[in-house]
């Protein structure tokens, strides 16, 4: 069947108007490259490296760790370091299966990771052009819109994830590429399902999910109007998303297998971070209500995930045109999703989304509704497109739409003004404001110059300087939302020789604590100077720099942790005062956060090794066991709190003498042995997981929970080896499903291309006469 137009062709009256078609994509995308380059020129050559927030507590620890296993050769099952451990692997947003992480294992990571956000970044940019050049078939209005999805506030915000920016860059191939499956099948199924499969793989959940909603409600649409034919669409689409989760099995399997034993139980659903009632005010004013009081970034008050969600004004000048003047099924679909997405991002804020998410629970899935604005960012310029193609047909629209949005800029700086919040700036705010009034004029009359008859030169150069000004608009509009540092504040053991602590915590031997009261105050703590304050926050192991020295600490900074570790974990970080020093010698805490600095560490001297052996088994509803590990009298090293259901299991009565000989920890397995003239019980302060396996004398034998979140093994008499094995079944059985079906659609791509080689290549000819 020959293929299908997506969509009508927009009419092109004039001759002028090709000359604004004269874009190729080689051009665009050089020219995006230029524009990230000229944005982040410090980071592209590696003489700086971003910092701030998650990339410096959270991304480049765990990418450290993950280059460091792979040397290794090991794959990352297991992160021993952090939460007395935790599965790694399965957390899904660490990337350790998404291909295109080879970049920053194998260079120098603290170049490499910056770099492949920005690759990524650009990767963006193109595939939104080339989505948009496939909907309005204009290469100039691809090409604005590629620039705006590349930089916005939000997608600029993302590069502190570098999981949340790869799996943004996949959204805008994975539309094209499925629309183009359920429309014309063949090859393109096969296309479909690999993008598919690389932004599962790339590791954002939350934005997985809304790529394949919108995909949901676009099918729908075409469905409904018949633009292809139904029953090629019944069953194309579905097939994709079959090859999709099949051929991303091996991250899958593991994730969902650790959701279910996680502490996001059914019901789970976290509000915070919602917009506020005023956030719109920052589409136009983007620092309106808010301060830069963390390390000189700009955030909303009550509003902490992402430092901006400004489009730019030409951005949102083009999408509200679109809506007023284009009146095609997919620019209202556009504007409809735009809009419940915004609704969404109020989150508790207005009582629309609250109960949604009692009629859908899936909608907990997104954590922090504010993430619904990620939509916005992908619409909006796909929308300005739209109406860049119709500009023809809109001048007295643009003039009202402008003057609409000078009156609202006005308002909101008189609201500012009058009404500021107490820590508000208010000359900032003006100064901000105001800034915008030129970017706004300057678009106003390019796209005057564009809708109206000009000589076809200035027509010509009119597009690349609109796309200039909406860089320049989001470029300066706030404080730079990624600073840079220099690259050796990631130097490995930087923070373990610095502090020198004696005894030098290590696996298997001892782990540091930080704080209820210091975690408390790291949240609060921030200096204007990027570097210092991850400096300051790295001597005290804040979030997870502990990663960077090799040292294990009892918290950690994940999305998912098992149940039970969140349990006693919840113990001592619900308030900012538990104290259970009895508890803490079993986690093996040989250093904790010195009370009056936050940066230094105090030894305690009765911690117990992370292995132990004797104690008396005492059996406990989980409940009882919570409670019990909190009593002054609790002593890990005389008795272990066991589940009824093990009691079976053990043989042990009472607490004997035993020898523990020798232990050896690696991230996914652990080594004892042990000598008891009685049976008896041995105890690892490991993270009880499912998945590990325990192994007796080379015997399988059933790993018990001990202390309601730890392991324990029952041994008999005698001396003996005990060894922990973590074993991933989820994990065998989705690599093997994925492996089956990547080999798969490699031979179906092979076998396709020959069937569709033009017929020429291999036709027969006749001997030439003699």
């Amino acid at each position: 069947m020959p293929p299908l137009k997506l969509t009508g062709k927009p009419a092109r009256e004039t001759a002028e108007y090709h000359a604004t078609d004269w874009l190729k994509p080689w051009q665009f995308a050089v020219m995006l490259a230029l524009l990230i380059c000229a944005t982040f020129p410090q980071v592209v050559p590696g003489l700086q490296t971003f910092i701030v927030r998650d990339y410096g507590f959270f991304a480049y620890p765990l990418a450290h760790f993950q280059q460091e296993c792979y040397h290794n050769g090991e794959l990352p099952f297991w992160n021993p370091y952090n939460n007395c451990g935790v599965p790694f692997l399965a957390q899904w947003n660490t990337m350790p299966l998404y291909p295109p992480s080879i970049l920053y294992l194998v260079l120098p990571l603290n170049w490499s990771l910056g770099f492949f956000c920005l690759l990524h970044l650009w990767f963006a940019g193109l595939g939104m052009f080339f989505l948009a050049r496939r909907w309005t078939d204009d290469s100039f209005a691809a090409a604005f819109a590629g620039t705006v999805f590349t930089f916005n506030g939000l997608t600029l915000n993302l590069l502190m994830w570098p999981s949340h920016m790869a799996t943004m860059a996949w959204m805008p191939w994975v539309v094209l590429a499925v629309e183009n499956a359920w429309r014309i099948g063949g090859r393109k199924i096969i296309f479909a399902a690999l993008a598919g499969a690389m932004q599962m793989l790339a590791g954002g959940p939350e934005i997985t999910f809304l790529t394949w909603l919108f995909l949901l409600v676009l099918w729908i649409q075409q469905f409904i109007h018949g633009e292809a034919t139904r029953l090629s669409m019944l069953w194309r689409f579905p097939l994709v998303v079959a090859l999709v989760i099949s051929l991303a099995a091996a991250q899958l399997l593991p994730f969902l297998d650790l959701v279910a034993h996680s502490q996001r139980g059914a019901g789970y659903a976290d509000t915070r971070w919602s917009m506020p009632g005023w956030g719109w005010a920052n589409f136009l004013v983007p620092m309106t209500f808010g301060s830069t009081s963390t390390e000189g970034v700009f955030f909303q008050y009550g509003q902490n995930w992402t430092s901006s969600y400004y489009l730019g004004i030409g951005a949102l000048w083009l999408a509200l045109l679109a809506l007023l003047v284009v009146s095609e099924r997919r620019v209202r679909l556009l504007g409809t999703v735009a809009a419940i997405a915004l609704l969404f991002a109020f989150g508790e804020n207005t009582p629309v989304y609250p109960a949604l998410r009692k009629l859908i629970p899936e909608l907990s899935l997104v954590t922090y509704p504010i993430k619904y604005v990620l939509v916005i960012a992908f619409v909006a310029p796909l929308l300005g497109a739209f109406a860049l193609v119709r500009i023809r047909q809109a001048q007295r629209r643009i003039i009202a739409i402008g003057m609409i949005l000078f009156v609202l800029l006005a308002a909101i700086l008189v609201w500012a003004w009058r009404s500021p919040f107490p820590a508000d700036d208010v000359r900032t705010t003006l100064v901000n404001g105001l800034s915008r009034i030129p970017f706004m004029v300057a678009t106003g009359f390019l796209l005057l110059v564009l809708a109206r008859e000009f000589t076809p030169g200035f027509r010509r150069m009119a597009p690349l300087v609109l796309i200039v000004v909406a860089w320049l608009d989001v470029f300066t509009h706030e404080p730079t939302q990624n600073p840079t540092v220099p690259p050796w504040i990631y130097q490995s053991g930087l923070s373990r020789n610095r502090l020198a602590l004696k005894p030098q915590p290590a696996v298997g031997k001892s782990r540091v604590m930080v704080s209820p009261m210091a975690q408390h105050q790291f949240l609060g703590f921030a200096v204007q100077d990027p570097k210092n304050n991850f400096l300051a926050k790295r001597l005290g192991y804040c979030g997870n720099c502990n990663l960077l020295d090799d040292v294990p600490k009892m918290d950690g900074f994940f999305s998912l942790t098992p149940r039970e570790s969140d349990d006693v974990l919840s113990l001592f970080y619900t308030t900012t005062n538990a104290d259970y020093p009895p508890l803490e010698d079993f986690l093996s805490v040989s250093h904790i956060t010195a009370t009056d600095e936050i940066f230094h560490w105090q030894s305690r001297s009765n911690f117990l090794p992370f292995v132990t052996a004797g104690q008396k088994p005492v059996f406990l509803e989980d409940n009882d066991t919570l409670q019990a590990l909190t009593r002054p009298d609790f002593d890990g090293s005389k008795m272990v709190f066991l589940p009824p259901d093990a009691k079976s299991l053990v043989a042990a009565t009472n607490q004997a003498s035993v020898r523990v000989i020798s232990s050896h920890f690696t991230p996914d397995q652990v080594d004892a042995e042990v000598e008891s003239s009685q049976p008896t019980i041995v105890v690892v302060s490991q993270t009880y997981y499912h998945n590990w396996q325990a192994w007796l004398d080379g015997q399988p034998v059933p790993l018990l929970r001990a202390n309601h979140a730890f392991q324990a093994v029952a041994v008999p008499a005698g001396r003996h080896g005990v060894r922990l094995e973590y074993e991933d079944r989820a994990f065998k059985i989705g690599a093997a499903i994925s492996i089956c079906m990547w080999l798969i659609c490699l031979i179906c791509l092979r076998v396709m291309r020959e069937r569709t080689r033009p017929y020429g290549s291999h036709a027969w000819e006749p001997d030439s006469p003699v």
